[in-house]
């Protein structure tokens, strides 16, 4: 018998453009490949307000699409108090955005907010770099970090729905 727990998933960056819109994307995809997409929903949003209302980087949403995954219909936000009340999975690109998170976490929801390459063990990254100021190369290979946690993520979630 499958648990048809709901489990939301939100990824977060500093903008909410580059590293977290990808993060959303491509998990999105991954959940509605394997017909988890009625138990697992998933957004993204910032640790600052930079970029809120704005679609995903031109840059982003061009790797995405040359991997299959539309990033267009997805705007900035800013993370609240209140996701932590909404979702199961929090999940920081980097160091400082977690600290950001932890900062606002309220007490007794730690165990919610992880970093997300601590799913992607053996790329030995702690990390997502935020590709901004790089060149096409750094969005490259933010996609295919992505992909490896996302997929690392995704087995977790199997493994608690007993899926």
């Amino acid at each position: 018998m499958i648990n048809k727990e709901i489990i939301r998933v939100l990824f977060v960056c500093m903008g909410n453009i580059c590293r977290s819109p990808t993060a959303h994307g491509v998990f999105e995809v991954m959940v509605k490949r394997v017909g988890l997409a009625d138990v697992v929903q998933v957004d993204s949003a910032g640790t600052h307000a930079y970029h809120v209302g704005e679609p995903p980087d031109h840059r982003s949403q061009q790797e995405a699409m040359a991997h299959g995954v539309d990033l267009s219909y997805q705007q900035a936000r800013r993370v609240s108090h209140e996701d932590f009340h909404q979702f199961d999975y929090i999940l920081a690109m980097d160091r400082d955005n977690y600290r950001n998170l932890a900062a606002i976490c309220p007490d007794g929801m730690e165990e919610r907010l992880y970093l997300f390459m601590d799913f992607a063990p053996d790329l030995e990254q702690e990390e997502v770099p935020d590709p901004y100021y790089g060149g096409k190369d750094g969005f490259n290979r933010v996609f295919n970090m992505v992909e490896v946690a996302a997929a690392g993520l995704l087995e977790t979630i199997r493994v608690r729905l007993q899926v």
